[in-house]
């Protein structure tokens, strides 16, 4: 069973806003889903190349719409 965990933080305001066009213009994804393929994405290209991490990355991105 996948288990989500979920954290409160803040960004700049100019990337909400480029998060916020991103998803308006691309509605089968969601802030929830970026969010973690961005984060699994910054762990693979910086060394915790771990099958959790590429996992997690490959899931988000070729996740279907629902």
């Amino acid at each position: 069973m996948n288990m989500t965990v979920s954290i409160l933080t803040e960004i700049p305001e100019d990337l909400h806003q480029s998060v916020t066009q991103y998803l308006e213009h691309h509605v089968e994804w969601d802030q929830d889903r970026l969010f973690s393929a961005a984060l699994s994405l910054f762990l693979l290209q910086n060394g915790e190349c771990d099958r959790q991490a590429a996992r997690a990355y490959l899931d988000n991105l070729f996740q279907q719409a629902v």
